[in-house]
C-alpha cells in the first residue's frame, strides 16, 4: 500500500497485535550508547566521538555500532575486547540519560489491550534490564533480542514475535524508527509504520516506502482506534 499520512483520511486495516522497536522508537537512548561507546573507544586509545555521530552508527547491534566507531571489519577479532568494555559499562549505566520518545509510554498504555511484543537488535540482558529499570517491561508478552537470532532487517525476529504471540504477520502492525525495522517488518508480511525523529534520518526512512508514516507516537494509538481495532 501507498505511505499513509494520519491526516490524509485513508486508514490501515486493523492490527491484532503491534511489534515495537526499542531504541530511537520507544526511547531515546542516545547519549548512554554514546557514554558507553566512548568508554571502549577511549580505554582502546581511540578519540572519543560526538553523541550525535555514534548515533547515527545505531540500528544494526552492538558489534556493528563498535566495528564503525572503530573502524574494523565486523567481523574482525579485534572487536572483542571494545565490545566486552561497551557491554559492561552499558548494562551498568543502562538509564542514566535514557528518555522516553515522544508520545511512547502514553502509547504503550493506551494499546496495552492488544498483545505487544518488542523486537530490538540490542543484547537481551541490556534491552530487559532497560525494560524493567523504565517500569515497562510488563506491557511486552515476547521480547525478541540481539543474540535470540538473525537480526534486523531479517524477518526472523518479527516471525519470532509474531509466533509467540500467536498472531499472524498480516494482522500485526510493525512500528520502527529505522530502515531495519520497516525492511524486517515488510519482509515477515505485517504492515510497517514508520516513525520519525528518531536515530534515522527521514530520507532514507521514506525511501524505503513503509505502509504508515508518523510524525510521533502521539499518533500511533488515534489511528489503531481508527483504523476499527474496536
Amino acid at each position: 500500500m501507498t505511505q499513509v499520512d494520519p491526516d490524509s483520511g485513508v486508514r490501515p486495516y486493523a492490527p491484532l497485535a503491534l511489534i515495537f522497536d526499542l531504541d530511537g522508537t520507544l526511547i531515546d537512548s542516545r547519549l548512554d550508547i554514546a557514554a558507553a561507546c566512548n568508554h571502549a573507544l577511549i580505554t582502546g586509545g581511540r578519540q572519543p566521538l560526538s553523541a550525535e555521530t555514534i548515533g547515527g552508527y545505531v540500528g544494526d547491534g552492538a558489534r556493528l555500532l563498535l566495528a564503525r566507531a572503530f573502524n574494523f571489519a565486523p567481523e574482525s577479532p579485534e572487536l572483542e575486547g571494545p565490545l566486552a568494555r561497551f557491554t559492561e559499562y552499558y548494562g551498568n549505566h543502562p538509564v542514566e540519560h535514557t528518555t522516553f520518545m515522544p508520545g511512547a509510554r502514553e502509547a504503550l498504555v493506551a494499546l496495552s489491550d492488544l498483545p505487544l511484543s518488542l523486537v530490538t537488535n540490542k543484547p537481551r540482558a541490556l534491552a530487559v534490564r532497560i525494560l524493567e529499570a523504565l517500569d515497562i517491561a510488563t506491557f511486552f508478552s515476547v521480547v525478541v533480542a540481539g543474540g535470540d537470532g538473525p537480526l534486523k532487517p531479517d524477518p526472523a525476529s518479527i516471525l519470532a514475535a509474531t509466533t509467540g504471540m500467536r498472531i499472524k504477520p498480516a494482522d500485526t502492525w510493525v512500528v520502527g524508527d529505522g530502515t531495519q525495522d520497516i525492511a524486517a517488518g515488510r519482509a515477515a508480511g505485517c504492515l510497517t509504520v514508520a516513525v520519525l525523529g528518531g536515530f534515522h534520518d527521514e530520507v532514507p526512512l521514506r525511501e524505503i516506502a513503509p505502509d504508515v508514516v508518523l510524525r510521533s507516537l502521539d499518533e500511533l494509538a488515534p489511528l489503531v482506534r481508527a483504523s476499527g481495532v474496536h
